[in-house]
């Protein structure tokens, strides 16, 4: 018999043939797919979130533990359709314009997901245009971006530019980090929040969203 707990010990140590196999074995015996996601693999990675930003463990461990979650999520994201289960909130999230660096955005998307958000991830070098028309077309709630260079950064303003110009400013969360970027600036440009490492931005959007 599949055990949930045992999809989120497995999923801490990066196991995911494991995790799939268990995920797999917990939908055929008929077990809530809800409570697979929650008790199984979100716990498991909200564990590695409080971890990471603890210092408990680095980058490997978390991106060992992601592709974990992703290889249940393979599985469990059809049966979680059929049973109309709503995420937290809607993310789009990218690196922007005319910066290449991806580890961290990729950490972010992977901790956002591990709290139930679903994650349009715009990947490197993204328009600010992008970021709006993509949050638009997914009917996303909330913008992070990542910047890496300090000569990147006034991409984070040209996406907020964007959003004014177009009325949208009010209708999104908008969120920026990275290792240049810090509170004044974020106050600067107007973001609603700044966070220092991805579990933090994680907890961060989901209690923006429920508030």
């Amino acid at each position: 018999m599949a055990e949930i707990h045992e999809i989120s010990e497995f999923l801490q140590k990066g196991r995911a043939k494991n995790v799939k196999a268990l995920v797999q074995e917990a939908l055929d015996e008929g077990k809530d797919p809800k409570v697979i996601l929650n008790d199984g693999l979100l716990a498991g990675m909200m564990v590695i979130g409080e971890k990471f930003k603890n210092n408990e463990v680095f980058v490997p461990e978390v991106l060992v533990a992601a592709r974990a979650l992703n290889a249940g999520l393979a599985i469990l994201e059809p049966k979680l359709v059929e049973v109309g289960n709503e995420p937290v909130g809607k993310v789009v999230i990218g690196t922007v314009k005319g910066d290449l660096h991806d580890i961290g955005k990729n950490l972010v998307a992977m901790m956002l997901k591990g709290v139930g958000f679903e994650v349009t991830d715009l990947g490197v070098d993204v328009e600010p245009a992008v970021f709006v028309d993509r949050a638009e077309e997914v009917g996303a709630n909330v913008i992070c971006m990542s910047a890496l260079l300090t000569t990147t950064m006034p991409s984070m303003q040209a996406v907020l530019d964007e959003l004014n110009s177009r009325g949208l400013r009010e209708k999104y969360i908008v969120m920026v980090g990275g290792a240049p970027v810090n509170q004044s600036f974020a106050d600067q440009i107007g973001a609603d929040y700044y966070t220092p490492d991805a579990a933090t931005c994680a907890e961060t959007a989901k209690a923006a969203v429920e508030k």
